[in-house]
């Protein structure tokens, strides 16, 4: 099965939102199996970031003035047009990004799903509610939700639709108009989820995907957005919360991660191995919430290691455009070089290779193998830093005190793992990590998946969440209308002022043991 033909560029080349195309600078984008070049795709500008947010205000107060069933109809078109076109997505995947094809069958599970959830809840989570009023009875108060306006969306390249689409789909279900900045290296895959919510019905103006770099794209898109999503690094993320900060605007971000694993006497150590190879190697360990540390305790980490070891020197790695391959590439010569640096310089200091070690220029320019280490020391790069690739350390530890002690030492708190002897010993554990996601018996995806409950970063790992409620509604504005009924807060006629003040905290006070009320 070959990359997708120069005429698919063609087509989706022609939904970026940058103005006079013809004029303008391109970016050759490659196949990362072989660094053979695919297309091109025009490098926008400072203005035709202004020129989409001007359209996108434009049609913005049509989308939000519809009922909530008609935008959430054009998005369940658009979770059937995925399933529809799910192969020709997963090729383009695999071409852009580098990736095995199971990893990028996670991008289609997680757009279908994200969508249907979204659908399927925002009905009843947009609807205008009562709350108690001051007053029972004499009062009457209701809570809105308003669409912010235009959201900037700026999206990574390690999973460019899930983190493209299934960010924009809460917000242009909220009523709210998107504006997005694909990364530089994966730029079609966002036109390509861009076009099949076009055929959904979605207006034009509506979403608009500008291609560039971030120092241009990105911060027009900060400068004029009504709120920001971001995906990238912590470093990015605090400079954008900072422009987001100086604006006044909404800010929600997922940053890094080193991510822990923690393994107890009496787990099951063959299907943690097993299991610790996808926690660990999924899209080539280029993952957020991949796990990059695991603790084990002592009298149990030899045979761990050493099953872990060989299951890691069983995975295949190549450019199959199937399913026969285990790990794809890297995405870049940068990515290559960073888990190089980390793999020699934690050697250089005394660090043991497990499995793997080293690149592998003879499958693709972009391979390095899936690696584990021991005897890794604080002094090495890769104990504290993250590496985001296919990088993992072994640490054993006395017992389960000193393991969640060593796995919440880090400024990070994405995600963790835990496997114990029992389902009630390992959520025990996980209560205990300072992670805005811990997966019991899983790596990441039980977590990830679980579209109803919030996914995000504590410490450097994030500010806000996605998913569940709170990633749809973060793209609102929240509304208290309140109505006085029967009289307000001046004294009833004919009832002395004085008295009236004087009748005021009783009364409250008598609400306050009403049922319900204390």
């Amino acid at each position: 099965m070959p990359a997708p033909s120069a005429e698919v560029f063609d087509r989706l080349r022609r939904l970026a939102a940058i103005e006079d195309v013809s004029a303008r600078p391109t970016r050759t984008i490659e196949e990362v199996f072989t660094g053979k070049p695919l297309a091109t795709i025009p490098v926008g500008a400072a203005a035709d970031v202004e020129a989409a947010f001007a359209k996108a205000r434009a049609a913005q107060a049509d989308w939000a003035s519809r009922p909530v069933g008609e935008r959430v109809a054009v998005v369940r078109r658009y979770r059937d047009l995925v399933m529809k076109n799910r192969e020709f997505l997963m090729d383009l995947l695999q071409a852009e990004a580098g990736k095995a094809r199971w990893a990028a069958q996670e991008e289609m599970i997680d757009l279908i799903a994200n969508a249907n959830y979204y659908a399927r809840v925002s009905e009843d989570l947009l609807k205008p509610h009562t709350v108690q009023a001051l007053l029972p009875a004499i009062g009457k108060t209701t809570v809105a939700h308003q669409p912010k306006g235009v959201v900037g969306v700026i999206s990574p390249w390690n999973y460019p639709m899930t983190l493209t689409a299934s960010d924009s789909v809460p917000a242009l279900i909220a009523g709210n108009a998107v504006v997005l900045k694909p990364d530089s290296q994966t730029p079609y895959s966002a036109l390509a989820c861009a076009e099949l919510l076009y055929e959904a019905g979605l207006p034009r103006a509506l979403y608009a995907i500008v291609p560039g770099p971030g120092s241009v794209v990105g911060t027009a898109i900060a400068d004029n957005c009504d709120y920001l999503m971001f995906t990238g690094s912590s470093e990015t993320g605090r400079r954008l919360a900072e422009h987001a900060g100086r604006r006044l605007v909404g800010f929600s971000a997922e940053l890094g991660g080193k991510n822990a694993m923690i393994v107890t006497r009496g787990a099951n150590l063959g299907k943690v191995a097993k299991a610790a190879t996808r926690a660990c190697f999924s899209n080539a360990g280029q993952l957020c919430i991949s796990i990059e540390r695991v603790y084990v305790e002592k009298d149990i980490a030899d045979e761990f290691t050493q099953k872990f070891g060989d299951e890691v020197r069983k995975m295949r790695l190549g450019t199959a455009y199937d399913f026969s391959v285990d790990m794809g590439s890297l995405i870049s010569e940068g990515q290559v070089k960073s888990v190089s640096d980390h793999v020699d310089d934690a050697t250089a200091k005394g660090a043991k290779v497990i499995a793997g070690g080293k690149a592998r220029p003879d499958i693709g320019p972009l391979f390095y193998e899936p690696t584990v280490l021991t005897d890794v020391t604080p002094e090495m790069d890769c104990a504290i830093n993250e590496t985001f690739g296919p990088l993992v350390s072994i640490y054993p530890v006395s017992d389960v005190d000193e393991a969640v002690e060593k796995a919440n030492d880090t400024e990070y708190g994405l995600n963790a793992s835990v496997w114990a002897g029992s389902t009630a010993e390992g959520e025990k554990i996980a209560a205990r990590l300072r992670s805005g996601t811990v997966n019991v018996d899983e790596g990441y995806a039980f977590a990830w998946g679980s579209l109803s409950a919030p996914m995000g970063g504590m410490g450097i790992s994030g500010v806000g969440r996605r998913h569940g409620p709170e990633g749809l509604l973060k793209y609102c504005e929240s509304q208290t209308i309140a109505t006085a009924r029967v009289l307000n807060l001046d004294a009833p006629f004919g009832m002395p002022e004085a008295l009236w003040q004087k009748s005021l905290l009783p009364i409250v006070r008598a609400v306050m043991r009403l049922p319900g009320r204390n």
